[in-house]
């Protein structure tokens, strides 16, 4: 191709963009659809968010660690359902969430400080309490482990049938 090949090339290049600007210029913008479906979102973590946001010293945001919280939260949090945007039910399943896990069973050592919902101290944990949460932090991790060797072992049938599709 010469340089005056080129040239025709690049000069209808031009024009060919000129015009699709052009077009583009006189359709009207589209707005993004307000009727798009919105993500499925778990009720438990939509009950959390509201805790965080109007309490973040007794409901911290990761990767900050969770703390004993009072015994009793739930009634203290239950005269803030109106400030909070919760029902009751959703509002149960929040912090019945929250005070389930890994983190939060960490926190729950023994003298600990236990915060209300302002984040001031209101008791502490007691040996039992402690006790308990490290039993449940060992079975939740025994429950780990049957599940990972439990999908370990079906991994290898599916391969296996894979393979002898393929053949």
């Amino acid at each position: 191709m010469g340089f005056e090949q080129l040239a025709e090339l690049r000069d209808r290049l031009r024009a060919e963009k000129q015009q699709v600007k052009a077009e583009s210029a006189k359709q009207p913008k589209r707005k993004p659809s307000s009727q798009a479906k919105p993500r499925e979102q778990d009720p438990a973590v939509a009950a959390i968010w509201p805790l965080q946001k109007h309490f973040p010293l007794a409901f911290p945001v990761n990767p900050a660690p969770k703390v004993p919280l009072k015994e009793g939260i739930f009634k203290d949090a239950e005269q803030h359902l109106e400030l909070l945007g919760l029902t009751r039910e959703q509002l149960k399943l929040g912090i019945s969430t929250w005070c389930r896990g890994s983190r939060y069973w960490a926190s729950m050592q023994e003298n600990a400080p236990r915060l209300d919902l302002a984040g001031q101290v209101a008791g502490t944990v007691t040996a039992a309490q402690a006790l308990h949460a490290k039993q449940q932090a060992s079975r939740q991790r025994s429950q780990d482990r049957r599940n990972r060797a439990k999908a370990k072992a079906q991994a290898p049938v599916a391969d296996t049938a894979a393979v002898q599709a393929a053949d």
